[in-house]
């Protein structure tokens, strides 16, 4: 697994397995986001699979799945209702981008746009095409 870690609550990975997810709640992550559309996925890793894994590993389990060029307002607000959970969290898709994506667009209006691009920098992920739709929300925030 490659853990990228984006705030002191947030990691972001690549796809993960249901086996992974005994070890992960042992590493202390109590909530799992699953950023990935069951359609990129065999049944051994699509949204029940992976919800019965994280039950039984004793996580929180939030399906939220974002397919490329899709981004809705209910997909935001279920991101940012994901994050606000108790405890550290994994959010997971197929490279960690669109989990990161949508972390941004959550945080925007209450982080300025150009630390939450530098955190996602930081992390391997390139969001400069996401960043008119980031500036776009944090303005409605604002």
């Amino acid at each position: 697994m490659d853990l990228r870690q984006l705030t002191p609550d947030l990691a972001v990975s690549a796809q993960i397995l249901p086996e992974d997810l005994p070890a992960l709640a042992e590493a202390g992550f109590r909530v799992l986001i699953n950023n990935r559309p069951d359609e990129e996925v065999g049944s051994d890793m699509d949204h029940a699979a992976m919800s019965a894994a994280a039950e039984a590993a004793g996580l929180a389990y939030v399906f939220n799945p974002f397919t490329p060029g899709q981004i809705t307002p209910e997909m935001i607000s279920t991101q940012a209702e994901a994050l606000a959970l108790n405890g550290p969290k994994l959010a997971y898709c197929r490279s960690g981008n669109r989990s990161t994506v949508l972390w941004a667009l959550a945080r925007a209006g209450q982080e300025p746009v150009a630390d939450l691009l530098q955190t996602a920098a930081r992390a391997g992920y390139d969001l400069s095409g996401v960043r008119p739709l980031i500036e776009s929300l944090a303005a409605s925030e604002g």
